[in-house]
């Protein structure tokens, strides 16, 4: 099931239409309150999130997505009618797993769409990270520092596994954002700097094993 989040009717019809032709079950609303009422009985694997909405726009329901340990790791794919670069860097900062510049072809929105679920969504094997305090479980997608739960977001966690399976290893910003993000994401590298900086702070103690390489980019390595 696919969400979207559109003010205006007639776009809303047509993504809807899109997706279900594509294969995908979808639901239309209006504004972010009906959002959140159906969140409250169902899931999806996916939300499309317009930023300019009546009442609460995009950037705050963005917000409070990211910020719920119900909604934390749901895809989220932002649309702009602005065009600007500050709309695309404060959502991709926030946690949007992509964006879409308004006007966009269905066949463009499909594909989006079909790229993020499928980094989204990758089958793992059942295994245990471990380096230091830090624990990844794989199967359960669930991440503990110094025994506390740590609430993470799709691309923190992915940041994060990252790291944990190349302990030692130098990560250039460009590396990171083509491992993490896709080879066919377009943003920029400070995208990188703001999400390690938030992984760094939810990790606690723990997040200090995140190392900047000056005039390089980052690595993890366990502090003795």
């Amino acid at each position: 099931m696919i969400y979207c989040v559109e003010d205006d009717g007639g776009i809303r019809d047509l993504m809807i239409y899109a997706l279900t032709s594509a294969g995908f079950e979808a639901k239309g609303f209006e504004r972010g309150s009906e959002l959140f009422e159906a969140l409250k009985t169902a899931l999806p694997e996916l939300i499309m999130l317009d930023i300019m909405l009546p009442g609460e726009d995009g950037i705050e329901i963005l917000k409070k997505l990211r910020e719920s340990p119900k909604t934390a790791e749901i895809p989220i794919i932002m649309a702009t009618a602005k065009g600007t670069e500050y709309d695309k860097v404060i959502g991709l900062d926030l946690g949007a797993d992509d964006y879409l510049a308004k006007p966009f072809g269905m066949m463009e929105m499909v594909s989006r769409v079909k790229a993020v679920l499928r980094r989204s969504g990758k089958k793992e094997q059942a295994a245990t990270l471990q380096l230091g305090g830090i624990v990844m479980n794989t199967a359960e997608h669930t991440v503990a520092a110094d025994g506390g739960r740590v609430i993470l977001t799709l691309k923190e966690y992915d940041l994060l596994k990252l790291f944990m399976e190349n302990v030692g290893k130098v990560f250039t910003r460009e590396q990171l954002l083509s491992a993490v993000w896709g080879s066919d994401f377009y943003g920029e590298t400070r995208t990188v700097d703001v999400h390690i900086n938030t992984l760094r702070a939810k990790l606690g103690g723990c997040g200090g094993m995140i190392e900047t390489v000056r005039g390089v980019g980052y690595k993890m390595e366990e502090k003795q």
